[in-house]
């Protein structure tokens, strides 16, 4: 989920060329059918971008969602009320299956009877199947994983009591769906935009380029303020997802100009997609090589590396994703040659670098 990110400081360079922000309800027209939507969230991202574009005749497609909170239900029949022009919203697009990109997809197609939802295969299946877990008991393959991350038993009797919570962020979902395809071009508000996947974040996270304009949706890929949490989860522990993202942050700049528009997800849309890029490359880099440093010193468990990735303490509101996020730094050195993991009698995980 996108509850928690690590702030990573704007490099010199970047432009916010839109002044204004838009009021929860309210609409602002980035380019001509382009416009900008902003509802509020429960966590410390206080906000979620989303993004409404005229497609004529045929009506409106919405691009994410929000969450399924009631001040975000009542900002959105506001915007139907006033701003559709009495045509319906007919498609729904979701960069990807976290809950304040997904949470309303349902609703929103519930209220306009045959909206097509769009997503990418591993986006859609994925989010179904967390959503399934709701009212299932903690599974053990669950426990292991973050016993072996060297929790202590009431923090693990915690994410059992929580478990299953990812549903409860999610309106339930259309039956049906189509496929967004990774380098497919698709039309909205009378241009072209193509498909760009990227992945470590999340599965197969859909960004839309549209190269006439010299714009694209980025969702949760390129943001100007912060670095989008990548996580390895209990689900696949011996996943490399900083590896995916590294490769898919030099996938994004070999396809965006630099002074391509961004519209991201969260903080403000900007220019300099180049420089960003390179920022959160380097800003990861710089991790792994303190993290190879302590693992230098002595074998550490997974709670022992959070001051070399994250240069704080971390407490347990957001314990979770902080673990999913130095595993996924330690599993990225192993799969350089650059650490080793071996599990002691009590289930724990010790790393030493290589």
């Amino acid at each position: 989920m996108d509850g928690f990110q690590t702030k990573t400081p704007a490099r010199a360079g970047l432009d916010y060329p839109v002044g204004d922000v838009p009021a929860p309800g309210e609409t602002l027209e980035i380019l001509p059918g382009l416009h900008w939507v902003r509802m509020p969230l429960p966590f410390s991202l206080k906000w979620i971008n989303l993004w409404l574009i005229d497609d004529g005749e045929a009506g409106w497609t919405i691009v994410d969602t929000g969450m399924p909170l009631d001040d975000t239900k009542k900002a959105w029949r506001k915007i139907f009320e006033e701003k559709l022009d009495g045509r319906p919203v007919w498609r729904i697009i979701v960069t990807h299956m976290h809950p304040d990109h997904v949470g309303n997809a349902g609703w929103l197609s519930r209220k306009f009877p045959g909206a097509e939802l769009w997503m990418s295969q591993l986006e859609y299946i994925t989010c179904r199947m967390l959503v399934a877990d709701t009212g299932r008991e903690a599974p053990q393959a669950g426990i292991d994983f973050y016993r072996a991350a060297g929790w202590n038993e009431d923090q693990i009797k915690t994410y059992c009591g929580r478990f299953g919570g990812f549903g409860r962020g999610v309106s339930q979902m259309p039956d049906a769906y189509r496929r967004l395809v990774d380098g497919e071009t698709i039309r909205l508000g009378g241009h072209d935009w193509q498909v760009i996947v990227g992945r470590g974040h999340s599965p197969e996270h859909a960004c839309l380029f549209n190269a006439e304009q010299n714009v694209m949706i980025s969702g949760d890929q390129l943001l100007p303020r912060i670095s989008s949490n990548v996580s390895v989860h209990p689900t696949e522990p011996l996943a490399n997802p900083l590896k995916d993202w590294l490769d898919s942050c030099r996938k994004l700049r070999g396809h965006l100009p630099e002074d391509a528009l961004i519209l991201p997800a969260h903080n403000e849309p900007f220019r300099g997609a180049h420089k960003r890029l390179d920022d959160l490359i380097r800003g990861h880099e710089v991790g792994l090589r303190r993290l190879k440093q302590r693992l230098g010193q002595a074998p550490r468990r997974v709670i022992d590396v959070f001051p070399s990735i994250f240069g704080r303490a971390i407490g347990d509101d957001v314990l979770s994703m902080a673990t999913g996020e130095a595993i996924a730094h330690l599993r990225c050195l192993i799969g350089r040659g650059e650490a080793t993991v071996s599990r002691d009698g009590d289930g724990v995980d010790w790393y030493t670098a290589a």
